[in-house]
């Protein structure tokens, strides 16, 4: 094996451990930092009521403002949505993985936080690797805001994350420089509409195109 290999083994492995500590950390209900394709988050079991209560006490999150969720595939979704709507399909086929979180009619039982007032809960699968792998480790979906104080700017880098949290959280999963202008696109699927929460990284045009139809 050349040096070269011996380095990329190193930082595989690296990687890995890494990686295993976190979902064994999220497992005991902890609450970490992880790179997405927009910017870090604060990741927790989303079906641990605790856990998920712990981060709405770090984000100092209104109630009224729902965390929204990452799964590892589509298979997921069945354990957290009760419809999937056709136009949902046609977005999660086109866009998935990527910077959308759709919102949907939410299961029974989940916490609260991740509800809106109607029950519905926002999902997305990421294309970060890091952000995909944590939900397939874990077997549950993990939360997704993003790993900053309400009102402050999101972290890019995994130094301003710490700055935020550094005496909270021990965990901080380091993807480097994230790449991140805006965060995810935020939109409700209303049975063939679609009705624009918040526009991020994917407009509303291209939601539309992709669907089919006019949105609201």
């Amino acid at each position: 094996m050349s040096p070269k290999e011996i380095r990329s083994s190193r930082v595989k492995d690296k990687s890995a451990e890494a990686l295993s500590s976190a979902v064994r950390a999220l497992k005991r209900g902890e609450v970490i930092v992880f790179p997405t394709e927009t910017f870090y988050g604060l990741g927790a079991d989303a079906f641990g009521p605790g856990a998920v209560e712990r981060v709405v006490s770090l984000k100092g999150r209104n109630a009224d403002n729902p965390i929204a969720v990452i799964i590892g595939d589509q298979r997921m979704l069945t354990e957290i949505v009760t419809e999937i709507p056709l136009a949902a399909q046609k977005l999660m086929n086109h866009f998935w993985p990527g910077p959308l979180i759709l919102v949907l009619p939410a299961r029974k039982g989940l916490p609260r936080p991740l509800l809106s007032r109607e029950g519905k809960i926002g999902v997305r699968i990421s294309s970060h690797p890091v952000a995909k792998q944590l939900p397939q480790a874990l077997g549950r979906p993990v939360t997704a805001t993003s790993a900053n104080p309400s009102g402050a700017e999101p972290a890019r880098t995994i130094q301003e994350a710490r700055r935020y949290f550094s005496d909270k959280i021990e965990i901080f999963l380091d993807g480097g420089r994230l790449g991140g202008r805006q965060g995810s696109t935020v939109v409700e699927v209303l049975g063939d509409e679609l009705k624009m929460i918040r526009e991020g990284a994917i407009s509303l045009h291209e939601l539309q195109q992709s669907a089919g139809h006019n949105g609201k």
